[in-house]
């Protein structure tokens, strides 16, 4: 059974920090494309990075100016995301995602962590 499960959202304060991960399972974990997205109350999901299957190539969202780390350990079949300075308008679901190199779009999805940043 292929599964994304997220972990390691919760409350905290701005400026705080927090490390979320997620477990994926049923699927070759090291061939796939990793990502986090998010989706704060009333908006669209949006794209916050990926890494590639190896971890020599990541990208993030511009307005993380480089608060935001992702990484991957393929031996655990885990992907993180530490984010740092954490602001009230980061309050957010945050969704791991999965897609193969050749794929166009986002394919497995995570049910999504909650993170809540309060002021």
């Amino acid at each position: 059974q292929v599964q994304l499960v997220e972990s390691g959202g919760g409350s905290v304060q701005a400026g705080d920090s927090l490390r979320l991960s997620c477990a994926a399972s049923g699927f070759t974990f090291r061939s796939y494309v990793m990502a986090w997205f998010r989706q704060a109350p009333g908006k669209e999901r949006a794209f916050v990075a990926s890494i590639n299957w190896s971890g020599s190539s990541t990208s993030y969202a511009a307005s993380l100016k480089g608060r935001f780390t992702i990484s991957r350990d393929n031996a655990k079949n885990t992907v993180h995301l530490q984010m740092n300075r954490l602001k009230p308008e980061e309050t957010a679901v945050y969704y791991c995602a999965a897609k193969t190199v050749d794929s166009l779009t986002y394919t497995l999805w995570g049910q999504g962590t909650q993170v809540t940043v309060s002021s």
